[in-house]
């Protein structure tokens, strides 16, 4: 497929398109509405994820540059988990990669649900990480979160909605340290791991370009704008807002699943 556009789908796909720009933060819902919205734009589902994981790439990076701050005094933990990051989101990329058309979009509504299940629990999970966080324990070494950023990262490599949010438990679970090291940490991992498997899916020639650069776009526009209106808009509001989005929308994927069974 490569830069081809044969779906005809490209031209009905723009900025200003729900999940194309404010909400694509990493780590965030962006990924409830941008999926969706591909396939609704007459992209195949298993196109439009991978074209989707391609597209938040610049968003990862973004996001990883502005907590280099906080990761300068992890370089230990780095070098141990940072490949577990990417080995996943390989494994993860090929996986999508050898699954057929037919039964990933059977996964769609689950997936839909899992993502919008995880960012609903970002808050709640927050609480509990902070309190964690402020009383003595045993720390454990890097070592012990190796398997679960692994896992975590197979499936950031295979669909990645919350994948952000799966990776701060990981590591607030496995870690002794201030909430700020470990999501700066949680950041680097989920670039690494995002960014995998982008280079297999452009690999494959299976990404749709211009679907891509819009959405890319979109994301660009949306973060500059979102940072103006950060102190306007009421996060909680936001998020409870993907959230039903996200599972209203799993209904409709379950429905035509269904339908398209019988």
């Amino acid at each position: 497929m490569g830069c081809r556009d044969p779906t005809g789908a490209c031209p009905r796909l723009g900025c200003g398109r729900p999940g194309g720009g404010a909400g694509q933060r990493p780590g965030g819902g962006g990924s409830l509405l941008s999926f969706p919205a591909l396939t609704a734009a007459g992209l195949p589902a298993l196109v439009a994820n991978l074209t989707n994981t391609v597209a938040l790439s610049p968003g990862y990076l973004g996001a990883t540059l502005g907590q280099r701050q906080q990761l300068q005094s992890q370089g230990r933990r780095l070098a141990t988990l940072l490949p577990a990051a990417g080995l996943g989101g390989l494994v993860g990329a090929l996986l999508l990669l050898h699954t057929s058309e037919k039964l990933f979009y059977s996964l769609v509504p689950w997936l839909l649900l899992l993502g919008s299940g995880l960012l609903w629990a970002q808050q709640p999970l927050r609480r509990w990480i902070v309190k964690r966080l402020g009383r003595q324990g045993h720390t454990l070494s890097e070592r012990q979160a190796i398997l679960p950023v692994l896992l975590a990262s197979i499936y950031g490599g295979y669909f990645g909605a919350g994948l952000g949010v799966i990776l701060l438990a990981v590591l607030a679970l496995t870690l002794e340290d201030s909430l700020t090291h470990l999501n700066g940490l949680k950041q680097a991992l989920s670039l690494v791991s995002n960014a995998t498997a982008a280079c297999v899916f452009i690999g494959s020639g299976q990404v749709h370009w211009g679907a891509a650069a819009l959405m890319a776009t979109g994301a660009l526009v949306g973060g500059a704008l979102g940072s103006r209106l950060a102190g306007k808009v009421d996060p909680e509001a936001l998020r409870a807002l993907v959230v039903i989005a996200g599972v209203a929308l799993a209904v409709v994927y379950f429905r035509r699943t269904i339908l398209s069974g019988s």
